[in-house]
């Protein structure tokens, strides 16, 4: 899977979590403000997670370094 495909996903999982939030913690506008913020923050920050760590895949900093035996 390339990296559009997986943000793709991401991009899915935080809207079904964004609905499963609303629909099981309905406790009010300023509650459910909250929540979904939290929620939306997790998915962000899970993305991000994936997104550096793929990314840093591509263009290693440090070269390996082969012997010769």
């Amino acid at each position: 899977m390339g990296f559009a495909v997986t943000s793709l996903i991401f991009l899915l999982a935080g809207f079904v979590s964004c609905l499963f939030t609303l629909l099981c913690c309905n406790r009010g506008p300023s509650t459910n403000l909250f929540h979904l913020t939290l929620v939306v923050t997790a998915v962000i920050c899970a993305w991000m997670m994936y997104a550096i760590v793929y990314l840093a895949q591509m263009k290693p900093l440090i070269n390996p370094i082969l012997s010769g035996e």
